[in-house]
């Protein structure tokens, strides 16, 4: 049986960033991370299968200022690790990003949150400018619209595309071959048993001995949570992210459509893909699945284990899909799989961010979209809209909804100090070391990129610097 301090189950971009932090800034002595696919961020981390997009809360519309400041914290810190870590941009492209507002109500909107909400004094990079700078930017985002349509964005140039994939693996890879690190891929958990000294992790390879233990294994940490008498008041509302793609290069870098702040899902939004400047995707659709995986038929049971079949779980499903405004949204959403109708309904919010695309011009991204976890309390019988962490006996469970990976090392840093809390105050965190590491690499200023800068960029993300 292998004897550690803390074992780290879950192999994806919350526990890879973990691994990371108590690996490299704490000087606990045996730590290992237990991964049951065979390589590290091989479901929801994939870069197939989420937005790719690193969360700031400038563009986000849904977020209050609150929420903003928040993530943007987060988000500075995985910037700062790519700006040290990724030179060559093999990790991430940087592009220009914006929100986009279209006609008198979004435009007024739009001016009242930059102006009067505080969002413009929070983002100092982040500018409203009209159509003729949203032209040199994004050129598609203009042509074919009516010219005496009204228009406003708010742009930034910290408009980042990650492979939250490679950077998982960039977090393990940093840090396995250290002394006391170990790295277990194709193992998979079966039991985790609470005992007097610790916990007894069983696994499909052996078991496994922690004193301390941090599940952070997206949907199933709330499975797991609930099997040792954990979360039992919470469900989970799993939500299938879909894309459409562009061949050619419509965009030059992000640009989000405003967002229904009641909608705990993303704006339809149009981007430049991570690795391929010249393939455009859109998205994403949102509907619901009794899977915690997608495609995974052999999820579909441990939904049901999460879901319970209780009748405060029917209860609250039932007060939140008949929500006025979530239901037709589902609804609708459900239309974009269909064949040759999805297309079609979904077409309007294309041309929503780029005017003159035709249907023949986009086409189902296949083998893109994971599954999202979203929170359902069913004591409030509600929706949560944020990450849920629950804290146990020398035990925490992440079930982390977006924006989780945007906030992965700002959500390490606080795991590795409950760790260290459940470890009695044996070890130490060098927390300054870990913060110029990360966020103390996050470049303060920059210049307005050109349209001439975005458009390199997009034929060679690595082509222009940072600074």
């Amino acid at each position: 049986m292998k004897e550690y301090d803390l074992v780290i189950v879950g192999g994806g971009i919350s526990g890879a960033s973990l691994l990371y932090t108590v690996s490299e800034f704490t000087d606990v002595e045996r730590v290992a991370l237990v991964e049951k696919e065979d390589e590290i961020a091989a479901v929801n981390s994939h870069h197939t299968n989420n937005s790719q997009t690193l969360h700031f809360g400038d563009i986000e519309t849904n977020y209050t200022l609150e929420k903003a400041e928040s993530v943007k914290e987060g988000a500075e810190m995985v910037a700062g690790y790519l700006k040290s870590n990724d030179p060559d941009r093999e990790m991430h492209s940087k592009r220009s990003k914006m929100v986009l507002a279209v006609g008198d109500e979004e435009v007024e909107s739009l001016e009242q949150r930059y102006n009067e909400e505080g969002f413009g004094d929070l983002f100092p990079k982040l500018e409203a400018i009209g159509r003729d700078e949203i032209a040199e930017i994004e050129p598609k985002v203009v042509e074919g619209r009516d010219p005496g349509e009204e228009m406003l964005a708010l742009q930034t140039p910290d408009g980042y595309t990650v492979d939250y994939g490679k950077l998982a693996k960039s977090f393990v890879d940093e840090v396995r071959d250290e002394d006391g690190v170990d790295v277990f891929t194709g193992t998979e958990v079966t039991e985790i048993s609470d005992e007097d000294d610790g916990f007894v992790i069983d696994t499909d390879d052996g078991h496994f001995e922690a004193d301390a233990t941090v599940v952070a294994a997206g949907s199933h940490s709330l499975q797991i949570a609930q099997e040792m008498g954990y979360g039992e008041h919470l469900s989970l509302l799993p939500v299938a992210g879909s894309f459409f793609v562009a061949d050619e290069g419509l965009l030059n870098g992000k640009v989000y459509t405003l967002q229904m702040k009641k909608l705990p899902f993303a704006a339809v939004h149009g981007d430049a893909e991570v690795h391929d400047g010249d393939l455009t995707r859109f998205g994403p659709t949102a509907k619901v699945v009794p899977e915690l995986e997608r495609g995974r038929l052999s999820t579909v049971p441990d939904f049901f284990d999460v879901f319970g079949l209780s009748a405060s779980s029917f209860l609250s499903y039932g007060n939140i899909l008949a929500d006025r405004i979530l239901l037709p949204y589902v609804c609708k959403n459900l239309l974009y799989d269909v064949p040759a109708v999805g297309p079609r309904a979904f077409l309007p919010h294309v041309q929503k961010v780029v005017p003159t695309v035709e249907l023949d011009d986009i086409e189902r991204a296949k083998g893109y979209g994971g599954v999202r976890p979203q929170i359902v309390d069913t004591r409030t019988k509600s929706l949560d809209m944020g990450e849920a962490t629950i804290t146990g006996d020398d035990i925490i469970f992440n079930v982390t909804p977006s924006p989780g990976a945007s906030t992965c090392l700002k959500n390490a840093r606080r795991d590795t100090q409950q760790a260290l809390e459940f470890l009695d105050g044996e070890y130490e965190f060098d927390v300054e070391a870990f913060e110029d590491a990360t966020i103390g690499n996050f470049p303060r200023t920059q210049a307005e990129p050109s349209a001439a800068d975005d458009t390199q960029n997009r034929a060679d993300p690595i082509a222009a610097d940072d600074d």
